[in-house]
């Protein structure tokens, strides 16, 4: 039973293999929290979040580390503009993204360092680098020498040549050579900075992560992650820093990233300005919606977010728990499913598509089947769905989700079809009909079958 996984720094499929067996150190990028976070922003925390439950699955220590970028000229930029410190900025969407990617049912990582609590380190690196001759001081900056390292590029695959055409790095006449990338830059007294031996100032933004992984995780780590976007330039120069303040070590054993997301077919961007706030979305959906959603597609494929996949989302999670449904008062069996077509889905490069349809194979075996089996298949079920952080609710709460929020009384509801039951049983069948259309007006659907009636609020 082993994990593969895609390597973006081989561009292959490998056997995952941690450098300490039973111990597993990963690191993914998290938000610079200047504002509400996208759908974008989400798919990485989604995906990786399903990895760290796979990884609990075959390893006794998994340590989780994704952080909070807590500093940046963007940041700075907000804060002017509400009037607000960067702290009291930083430390407000900083909180409102733990509570979005919650709500999307995402366990916490076992650290979420912060960058500002981590400049003592940023500043040992990079004195690391200036003595190592592999970095310099130009008018109060610090810069990384990409031409210092003999392989620079490799990650991204990419010349120096190539990765200038186009890309977005800052022309400046104390550069030595114009890929040359920032590692401390001077502040002015208006804005936030601390004291280094190069005067006071702030780190680049590529530092941060470096630095934060050194304290927490080492000089080599097991998996890197984040989004297809952040392979150049942003971890190949997380990789040159670390490896060369290392002395060559490798940094990052399997580096892994997800595919973008498209909004009705279009790039999302802010040209655009088709951005999806998390948010907005939850007001709409359920989080086990959009997480659904998000594990729809393989996690390195484009994802075309629409309205449309979100309803199809939808139904296709009311699928599952009317399943569940059905076999509520069935007590599951504890199984192992260790050799499970849905757990062998996720071993494959967490082939997400894959495991669901397995969850639909066996909630139809749940649909057509009775007896003992039915015991042993809803435990499977669950625990395939664990993996991926789905089907963990009650199906009666799923379905009657959004019945105080829709000014339903879950209690009338009960009473009214305690009354219809009777009337049926009274053969009052004028009456048990009126029931079910006084229901049908507050928005709440009846579904009888042999095990009884369950009920719904009616989306839409």
């Amino acid at each position: 039973m082993s994990l593969y996984v895609y390597n973006t720094r081989t561009r292959q499929k490998e056997k995952f293999e941690p450098q300490e067996p039973g111990r597993v150190k990963m690191y993914v990028c998290g938000p610079t929290v200047y504002n509400l976070v996208h759908i974008g922003n989400a798919r990485p925390v989604v995906v990786f979040d399903t990895l760290f439950r796979v990884l609990r699955r075959l390893y006794n220590e998994v340590i989780y580390a994704r952080n909070i970028t807590d500093i940046d000229d963007k940041i700075m930029k907000a804060a002017r503009e509400n009037g607000e410190t960067i702290a009291e900025l930083s430390a407000r969407f900083a909180a409102e993204y733990q509570k979005d990617m919650a709500a999307l049912l995402n366990l916490e990582p076992t650290i979420t360092p912060y960058a500002t609590h981590h400049i003592a380190d940023m500043i040992g690196m990079i004195e690391a680098l200036v003595n190592q001759g592999h970095a310099y001081v130009a008018e109060n900056h610090v810069l990384f020498d990409v031409k210092s390292m003999e392989d620079y590029g490799r990650l991204s695959n990419r010349s120096l040549d190539d990765m200038l055409e186009g890309a977005r790095v800052e022309v400046a006449p104390y550069k030595k050579y114009a890929g040359d990338f920032v590692l401390w830059k001077p502040s002015s007294d208006s804005e936030p900075g601390w004291d280094s031996p190069w005067g006071r100032g702030r780190p680049g933004w590529h530092i941060e992560c470096s630095a934060m992984i050194e304290r927490h995780l080492g000089e080599t780590i097991d998996i890197h992650g984040g989004g297809r976007d952040l392979i150049f330039p942003h971890h190949e120069n997380e990789l040159a820093q670390s490896q060369c303040a290392h002395g060559g070590k490798q940094y990052v054993r399997y580096w892994m990233h997800n595919g973008f997301i498209n909004i009705d077919g279009e790039k999302m961007s802010k040209s655009l300005g088709n951005y999806r706030f998390v948010r907005d979305l939850l007001a709409q959906y359920p989080g086990e919606v959009i997480r659904f959603a998000i594990l729809s597609a393989h996690y390195r494929s484009e994802l075309d977010f629409s309205a449309q996949l979100l309803d199809q989302s939808k139904a296709s999670l009311d699928s599952l728990y009317g399943a569940l449904r059905k076999v509520k008062n069935i007590e599951a069996e504890a199984v192992t499913i260790d050799n499970s077509p849905a757990f062998q889905a996720l071993l494959d490069d967490l082939n997400t598509p894959l495991a669901i349809s397995e969850l639909h194979n066996l909630a139809h075996k749940i649909n057509k089947e009775d007896g003992s089996s039915l015991a042993v298949l809803k435990g499977e079920m669950q625990e395939a769905a664990k993996l991926m952080g789905l089907l963990q609710q009650d199906p009666d709460a799923w379905f009657q989700g959004g019945a105080a929020e829709s000014g339903v009384d879950a209690a009338k509801v009960e009473a009214l079809i305690e009354e219809r039951q009777q009337a049926k049983l009274n053969k009052d069948y004028a009456r048990a009909d009126a029931i079910r259309q006084e229901l049908k007006a507050m928005g709440v659907v009846l579904e009888d079958s042999k095990q009884g009636t369950t009920w719904r609020i009616e989306k839409g």
